[in-house]
C-alpha cells in the first residue's frame, strides 16, 4: 500500500464513495482487487477512530434514527441449518441531525435489542442539548431511548401503516413496498413539537447510502462478503458525507454546518487518514 501514492489512493476511494464496486475501481484505478480491499479497510478504520473523536458535543435539537437493511455473505433465509450464526441479513442504524443533515452516530450490526440500544446509547453520548427525538414504529427504540436519556427527551414516533402484502398482487409487489395507507404520529416521552415528529430526512439518508454504496444496491452481485468490509465501507460513506461532500441544501458540508470543521475535506486528505 505504501507503493500507492496519495492521489491514487484519493482515486481509489472517490471511486467507492460514488458507488461503484470494488472490482470495477480496481478496472478503473488499473490495481488489484486486494490493493482496492486493504485500502478501503484501513482507510474506513480510520474514519471510524477519527469520526469517533469529533462528533462529540454536537448541537443537534433535532434529530431522526432509522435502520436500513443489507445483508453479509447470504441471505438470511438461505442461512444452511446449523450455520445459524452466520451473517446474514445485517443492518446499519443511522441519526441524521434535520437542521445540519450530520449524521450524528452509525452502527453496524442485528436489528436487535442489544444493538438498538448500543446505538441509541452511543447517539446520547454525543449531544450536548436535549433534542427532539423522532423514530419509526420500531419498539425496540422506546426502551433503549428510556435507558439512554431518562426524561431528558422530547420523543415522538411516526408509525406507517401499509396495505397487506395479499391486497397488493402482480409482479410489481415483488420490487415495490406495499401500497402506503396512513402515519400516526405518538408522543412517547417529553413534549415533541408534532409538526416536527419525522423521518423524512434519515429516510432520504438510506437513499443516499444505497446509491452510494454498491454493497448497498438491490439484486446485485455487488453485496459483502465479510463484515468488516461492510463495517469500513460505512465508515468511509459517512467520513466523505459529513465533511468531504457538499450538501445541496446547505452549501456547506454537515459537518462544517454543525461547527466541527472549518473546511471541506478532500478526498486527498481523508486517505491520508490511514498514514
Amino acid at each position: 500500500m505504501n507503493r500507492l501514492s496519495l492521489k491514487d489512493r484519493a482515486k481509489i476511494l472517490h471511486c467507492l464513495v460514488e458507488g461503484n464496486s470494488m472490482r470495477t475501481t480496481s478496472r478503473l484505478c488499473d490495481v488489484s482487487i486486494n490493493t482496492v480491499t486493504k485500502l478501503l479497510v484501513d482507510i474506513g478504520f480510520a474514519c471510524s477512530i477519527h469520526q469517533n473523536e469529533v462528533l462529540r458535543k454536537l448541537p443537534c435539537k433535532r434529530v431522526q434514527c432509522d435502520e436500513i437493511w443489507s445483508f453479509c455473505g447470504l441471505k438470511q433465509k438461505n442461512i444452511p441449518e446449523g450455520k445459524e450464526d452466520s451473517y446474514g441479513d445485517v443492518y446499519t442504524w443511522t441519526a441524521i441531525c434535520a437542521d445540519t443533515k450530520l449524521c450524528a452516530s452509525f452502527l453496524v450490526g442485528r436489528r436487535d435489542v442489544e444493538h438498538g440500544h448500543s446505538f441509541i446509547a452511543d447517539l446520547a453520548s454525543r449531544l450536548s442539548n436535549r433534542i427532539q427525538l423522532s423514530t419509526d414504529g420500531l419498539k425496540i427504540y422506546v426502551n433503549a431511548v428510556e435507558a439512554a436519556f431518562g426524561s431528558e427527551i422530547d420523543y415522538g414516533m411516526l408509525i406507517k401503516h401499509y396495505a397487506n402484502a395479499e391486497e397488493t398482487k402482480g409482479t410489481t409487489r415483488r420490487y415495490s413496498p406495499s401500497d402506503f395507507v396512513k402515519s400516526e404520529k405518538s408522543r412517547i416521552a417529553g413534549d415533541p413539537d408534532f409538526n416536527e415528529i419525522s423521518t423524512s430526512y434519515v429516510e432520504r439518508q438510506n437513499l443516499t447510502m444505497r446509491m452510494s454504496m454498491r454493497r448497498f444496491t438491490r439484486l446485485t452481485n455487488g453485496f459483502s462478503k465479510k463484515m468488516q468490509s461492510l463495517e469500513c465501507a460505512v465508515s468511509l460513506h459517512f467520513m466523505y458525507y459529513n465533511f468531504g461532500r457538499i450538501h445541496k441544501t446547505l452549501r456547506v458540508t454537515p459537518a462544517m454546518e454543525a461547527g466541527i470543521a472549518n473546511h471541506i475535506w478532500t478526498l486527498e486528505e481523508i486517505a491520508a487518514l490511514g498514514n
